[in-house]
């Protein structure tokens, strides 16, 4: 492969840089400790904006009763805060409805880390700001730097104070970076003269988290932070430029995390390597067969884990293993990852002995990966080797099965001692041991190894009856035959551990699998999303809606597992939420978490298609942490499905449109001949009659007047059939009658041909709309006589073969071009080459067509065999015969 050009554009770089377009900016006056002036700052720069034209508001500042920043605020429009109710208080939080409403260029909002009260529309602040981003409203916002969560434990291990508002890096990295900073002796000056905190709090303050020590670790933090934005920002300007240069290799990074509680340090830890190296990383989680026995506090902390990872900006993985190093050892040579992140728990050297440490198999087994290891808190997960059922110590009944297993083996290698020797009745102890560690778990096949062991010496080792041994090979042979059963029991409890894996994989893929078998022949939305509400109901055991979008482009119910379920305000507000943004909302989310309901959004890669709603009727969480795997996998395959079905009635409206335009042309075109024409010889015979009134003139007048209402009457006919409004009258009709009335009423286009009626008067009644036949009976002879030759015989033949009746038109003429023939019966169709080209709309035999299968006929187009003329005939089946009569072959 040809090495990248040095000197082409980034796509990354112009992708990030595209996705800013049509946002507000975001600048962040980044400080290490309360009281080094953010706010004031953030204040003064609004002022000077506000100076310069730009529309300014103050959204929410906190000051703290500070004179000199609240005397910076007068000056500014504030927008009044928006009362919330919680526990018998108001609070005052910031009103991002108003603000919206209100369309400022720039906004000061004080405080980005702060948590918002219960019952507003984002847990968080920031989340706010983001919301005015995405509107296009730029803002101004202040923060510390031990909110920002990558540094949040680093902060935590000299200041012994863990913060719990924090901000996504993400939000960081897309904004301008400003520090305001002081030197920490002027800081702790402010402090002293009540500047920043009341003076039983600044003491207080004074003797932990403001000494000079964390003081100047947080600002060479602050200082750091800054200078890697700035790099990152610089990097994404030269790439989108196309500027050459040398720069940072692409290392891939990998976090290992557990279920313990320390791995968010390993998560935040992975964050700062990643943006040290300036590459992607993932959060890996091995499933192993110990992963089912996990609590639900283990099983939440997994998810708040990869949570946060994807929070901090990294790619999730969960892959199933047997055992942990070989999932993160596949895991690594899958992704060539550079670099991996785990911890080491606390464990015992006799631990380590007996199961060996994970950090030392990796190092030996990924030669060329860098590792990073971090101590973690919180006792060592038993290694995955030592699987163990639902009940690690066994059941009772697995016990006892066990000792009868034993016991009747016992009693076989009795009846076989004359017969068999020592060494193979040994063998025959192998036998309980690999079924019990096989259906029971390892620890009831040790149990069997020791009590086949035992059996083996009480019985058939001399002395007889006693646990002694006197011959010393024998004391080998008992040894050996424990020995050999614990390996055994060892072995085949891994076996069984890893078929469990395995089937709870192929569990998994079948659910999938049998969830799209099942929608995948769906051809309409609303059959659709009744199974995907009842299949993801089934699978999950949650109540489900489905919600798609309506003309007011809000999102209405689809279907629901059950029909009387309805949203409140808060509920379609998470819904439109989920839909508008793309991302979760409601309970379990980041965003409007009064809700009852988790609103997950339905995206077919770009393009948002719907949003998925669970609830647990218990009022838990609606779905448990390990099975959000099983939900996003449920959740993009129903988007591919109402993508499908989407872009199938798209292509049918086309379909329909294209149908229309041709009409229209058709339409426009006959107007212009096939009205212009009669009309102008009815207008001709109507000058002259002030001549005086001849039978031709009268002949002319009636026979053109005829022709215009066969036209009109074929488009109000054509039309029916676009409508679908075709209804029968069905009634007994005599098919000989029917052909004599129609050779009447199509007399005058029948002229100058020798028309011959060749229609048995004993063929049976038949089951048909009468009117609907003599349209089609009309049709036929007028195409006949207007393409067969002048002077030449016409024929209307009546058959029955067997039952099933033809009546037949044959003309003498140029017949149909070979091939050609079904497409005589297309609307609009005239064929070319032949003198079926000329004239006419192309809408006769299409209703023909239309209305003989509406009664149940068919109607086919063929050349005469005698090559002559053409032949059209009306097939119609025995089911529509009134009375069964036996026809002939003739």
């Amino acid at each position: 492969m040809p090495p990248a050009d040095p000197h082409r554009p980034d796509p990354d770089a112009l992708l990030r840089t595209a996705a800013q377009e049509g946002r507000g900016r975001l600048k962040i006056f980044l400080g290490a400790a309360p009281g080094v002036g953010k706010t004031y700052e953030m204040l003064s720069e609004g002022a000077a904006r506000k100076r310069d034209g730009v529309d300014v508001v103050v959204g929410v500042v906190e000051t703290h009763g500070r004179v000199e920043t609240e005397a910076l605020t007068r000056g500014h429009e504030i927008v009044p805060r928006r009362d919330v109710a919680y526990e018998g208080r108001t609070l005052g939080e910031m009103d991002i409805d108003a603000i919206l409403a209100r369309t400022p260029r720039l906004v000061l909002v004080d405080e980005l880390a702060h948590t918002n009260a219960p019952g507003s529309r984002h847990p968080k602040r920031y989340q706010d700001v983001e919301e005015l981003l995405a509107a296009g409203i730029s803002v101004y916002s202040t923060l510390n730097i031990q909110h920002v969560e990558s540094l949040n434990d680093v902060v935590a291990s000299f200041t012994r104070v863990r913060v719990r508002e924090t901000v996504p890096d993400s939000i960081l990295e897309a904004a301008e970076i400003e520090v305001v900073d002081i030197p920490p002796d002027e800081l702790i000056d402010r402090l002293k003269a009540g500047k920043v905190y009341l003076p039983q709090e600044a003491t207080r303050a004074l003797d932990h988290f403001f000494s000079k020590s964390n003081l100047s670790a947080l600002r060479e933090l602050a200082l750091r932070r800054a200078a890697q934005a700035v790099d990152a920002r610089m990097l994404d300007d030269v790439r989108a430029l196309g500027l050459g240069g040398t720069w940072a290799g692409s290392d891939r990074i990998v976090v290992a995390i557990n279920e313990l509680p320390g791995a968010d340090n390993l998560v935040r830890a992975a964050k700062r390597v990643a943006d040290g190296l300036r590459g992607p990383w993932t959060a890996l989680f091995v499933e192993t067969p110990r992963t089912a026995a996990f609590t639900p506090a283990q099983h939440a902390r997994v998810a708040a884990t990869m949570t946060l990872a994807t929070q901090l900006g990294a790619a999730v993985a969960t892959v199933p293993a047997p055992n942990v190093v070989d999932g993160i050892r596949g895991f690594l040579s899958d992704a060539r990852a550079t670099q991996l992140v785990l911890g080491k728990s606390r464990r015992s050297r006799w631990f380590e002995l007996r199961h060996g440490s994970v950090v030392d198999r990796l190092v030996r087994d990924t030669p060329g990966v860098t590792i990073h290891v971090l101590p973690v808190e919180g006792e060592a997960p038993p290694d995955s080797r030592r699987q163990r059922p639902i009940h690690p110590w066994g059941t009772a009944t697995g016990y006892a099965l066990t000792t009868a297993m034993v016991a009747g083996i016992t009693a076989i290698a009795s009846a076989l001692f004359h017969i068999l020797e020592l060494g193979n009745i040994g063998m025959l102890y192998l036998l309980p041991v690999m079924v019990a560690a096989s259906l029971h778990g390892l620890r009831t096949g040790l149990f069997a190894g020791l009590a086949s062991s035992l059996a083996y010496n009480f019985f058939f080792l001399p002395p007889v009856g006693t646990l002694s041994i006197s011959n010393p090979e024998n004391i080998v042979s008992v040894v050996v035959l424990f020995g050999v059963a614990v390996a055994t029991s060892q072995l085949t409890a891994r076996v069984r551990a890893q078929a469990d894996l395995a089937a709870a994989s192929a569990r998994t893929n079948a659910t999938l699998a049998g969830f799209l078998r099942q929608i995948a022949s769906v051809n309409d939305i609303d059959t659709a999303a009744r199974m995907i509400c009842d299949d993801v109901r089934r699978l999950l055991g949650v109540q489900v809606l489905l919600l798609g979008p309506d003309r007011a482009s809000n999102v209405a119910i689809l279907a629901a597992t059950d029909p009387a379920y309805r949203l409140d305000t808060m509920d379609h507000a998470a819904a439109n939420w989920a839909y508008e943004t793309g991302t979760p909302a409601g309970k379990g989310s980041g965003t409007l978490t009064a809700s009852e309901w988790l609103f997950h959004p339905l995206k077919a890669g770009e393009r948002r298609v719907g949003v998925l709603a669970i609830a647990n009727e218990s009022g838990g969480n609606p779905v448990r942490p390990d099975q959000l795997p099983l939900l996003s996998s449920l959740a993009d395959q129903s988007a591919l499905v109402l993508e499908r079905l989407r872009l199938q009635a798209e292509m049918r409206d086309v379909d329909a449109v294209r149908t229309r335009d041709r009409l229209r042309a058709a339409l426009l075109s006959s107007v212009s001949h096939d009205l212009r024409t009669p009309l102008t010889a009815v207008m001709v015979a109507a000058d002259q009659l002030g001549h005086g009134v001849t039978p031709e003139l009268v002949g002319t007048i009636r026979s053109e007047a005829a022709r215009l209402n066969r036209f009109v009457a074929n488009l109000l006919d054509m039309a029916r059939v676009e409508a679908g409004a075709i209804r029968l009258k069905v009634e007994a009709t005599d098919l000989s009658d029917a052909v004599a009335g129609a050779a009447h009423d199509a007399r005058d286009a029948l002229a100058g041909h020798d028309v011959r009626l060749d229609v048995p008067p004993d063929l049976p009644l038949v089951r048909v709309d009468p009117q609907l036949l003599h349209h089609c009976l009309l049709n036929l002879l007028d195409n006949a006589g207007r393409y067969a030759d002048p002077g030449t015989e016409i024929v209307i033949e009546g058959r029955n073969r067997y039952g099933e009746i033809s009546l037949s038109v044959r003309d003498q003429g140029p017949g149909l071009p070979p091939g050609q023939e079904a497409r005589v019966f297309e609307t609009f169709t005239r064929l070319e080459g032949t003198d079926r080209s000329a004239g006419g709309t192309g809408l006769g035999l299409a209703i023909v067509k239309a209305f003989a299968e509406a009664m149940g006929m068919t109607v086919t187009a063929a050349n005469r065999p005698d090559g002559a003329g053409a032949i059209f005939s009306l097939i119609l089946p025995p089911a529509l015969l009134l009375r069964d009569v036996a026809g002939s072959a003739d």
